[in-house]
């Protein structure tokens, strides 16, 4: 049986559907009793899972094997997911897929520096681990920005010139499926695979990809740090939230995140999502325009 943390989130619930399709059992754990309720009614096997309540844990971890790790962000992330790592040792879980961020190793970004100790932990704990670093999620754009997209034909982001190899959340939750289903090999054991889309795309290149996609044009604005960290904090986002993603801002403005890597097709024998191929699937989070698209760009894969 493999628990799944954080299964409302955009990861977890992709990931619940591969392990599904695949026929693998899978328990999904939910912050709320509610959603829990929800998804039980729905036919999931499902329970409430709240990692910063340690009295949550153990029923949750009743009769598990696997334990896919994410905790909700935010200042207390590393003590939850510590205590998840110290939980599952002593139910007798065997092995650990956490997910993580790109280049927690360093601890370039206050980001990393939650991850990184629970890696570490996670290494000295006796249990078998595997890390998943992704890069900055496609997700992002039909999620955060998708309003301004929208409603203005423009998004916002920290001003940055460097690209990033944006990836695609399925691509995140295939690869996890991948690892999940080495479990009896162990052929994944003890590695760490950082994930990236096809391509590094600037900020400019990727309004270019949605204007071509969507038939009209789309605009990126770059922003100040401080305009940057005020609009999250007015999108409702706590201040350690804000601030934040304006250090990632800065990190993947100095060209932090313009690697490209083949772990994707390596793990999952599959391409990994281009940008285009996000965008077209996920057009009517942008609203959709009619008439033909424009051919200036000449599309994206």
């Amino acid at each position: 049986m493999i628990l799944i943390t954080g299964a409302g989130g955009a990861v977890g619930s992709a990931l619940l559907d591969e392990l599904r399709a695949a026929g693998r059992p899978a328990r999904a754990g939910y912050r709320t009793a509610a959603k829990a309720e929800r998804a039980r009614a729905a036919g999931q096997e499902a329970v409430a899972l709240d990692l910063g309540d340690p009295a949550s844990l153990p029923p949750a971890l009743h009769g598990v094997d696997e334990v896919f790790l994410l905790g909700a962000m935010g200042p207390h992330q590393t003590r939850h997911e510590l205590t998840m790592v110290e939980a599952a040792a002593a139910a007798g879980v065997r092995r650990v897929v956490k997910l993580s961020v790109w280049r927690a190793d360093e601890e370039l970004t206050p980001i990393a520096r939650l991850h990184h100790p629970v890696e570490r932990a996670l290494e000295s704990s006796g249990l078998a681990w595997t890390f998943l670093r992704p890069n900055f999620y496609m997700q992002n754009f039909s999620r955060q920005m998708a309003a301004s997209i929208r409603a203005d034909g423009e998004f916002a982001q920290l001003a940055a010139t460097a690209p990033i190899s944006f990836v695609d959340v399925r691509d995140v939750a295939r690869c996890a499926a991948v690892v999940f289903a080495g479990s009896e090999s162990g052929v994944h054991d003890g590695r760490t695979y950082a994930l990236t889309g096809p391509a590094a795309l600037t900020y400019d290149e990727a309004a270019a990809v949605l204007s071509d996609e969507l038939g009209r044009t789309i605009r990126y604005v770059g922003m100040s740090d401080d305009d940057a960290r005020h609009m999250f904090l007015d999108r409702g986002l706590p201040e350690f939230h804000a601030d934040s993603l304006v250090e990632v801002g800065r990190a993947y403005r100095d060209g932090g995140a313009d690697t490209v890597l083949t772990t994707v097709r390596d793990l999952t024998g599959r391409h990994p999502t281009g940008f285009g191929a996000f965008v077209r699937d996920h057009r009517d989070a942008f609203g959709r325009r009619a008439g033909l698209r424009r051919s200036s760009h000449g599309g994206a894969p």
